[in-house]
């Protein structure tokens, strides 16, 4: 869920590489991992979501190892990222398993971000660079987000489940914004200086 990076550096163009399947293999099962949650069928979910994972790994592997990064696979890879996360928001706050404070917390964060790129694109810019701060943030709520629902799955662990989910979700809630003031100090550096390009 990190803020898009530039992406001037992709090394082509093409649209159907291996890596690129791999990406649209992940958003196809978005819908599919949000209706097992709404249903309440937490193991089916968990298995989509760990297929999500593999996929996500493998087509970074891919990408490099056969040299086709590609200004889409750079697109698809985030936005797989927000919306895994966003279908288990929603999926959990209808259950009524996350609190609607950290709901908007989250989606207010996203806005703002939104925000920032689309000032750094009238500026002139392609985006800004992703930071570790952003990346440990999503790190964060993608392993929160799944124990959450182990802990739907499994009543039975939820007394060790949800201590370290909630750790993973607070953590990641809090070095979002931290990351989104970063972002938001970056800009400001670079609408200021012309001069300076996103890498």
């Amino acid at each position: 869920m990190e803020l898009e990076s530039d992406g001037s550096r992709a090394g082509e163009d093409r649209i159907w590489t291996v890596a690129n399947v791999l990406s649209m293999l992940r958003l196809v099962g978005v819908p599919v991992f949000l209706w097992l949650i709404v249903l309440g069928e937490d193991g089916a979910a968990l298995l989509v979501l760990a297929l999500s994972g593999v996929t996500d790994y493998l087509d970074g592997q891919v990408a490099r190892r056969t040299h086709t990064v590609t200004r889409l696979g750079q697109v698809l890879d985030p936005v797989a990222d927000r919306l895994y996360i966003l279908s288990t928001l929603i999926g959990l706050l209808v259950r009524g398993v996350l609190p609607w404070w950290f709901a908007v917390a989250l989606l207010s964060r996203d806005l703002l971000g939104a925000g920032v790129v689309r000032w750094v694109r009238r500026a002139g810019f392609r985006g800004l660079p992703v930071h570790f701060v952003g990346k440990a943030a999503t790190f964060n709520l993608l392993y929160a987000f799944p124990l959450l629902l182990l802990a739907q799955w499994r009543p039975g662990w939820s007394w060790w489940v949800l201590p370290v989910a909630w750790a993973f979700a607070i953590w990641g809630l809090l070095l979002y914004w931290l990351a989104l003031v970063m972002y938001v100090v970056q800009a400001r550096r670079m609408v200021a200086e012309p001069d300076l390009t996103a890498e």
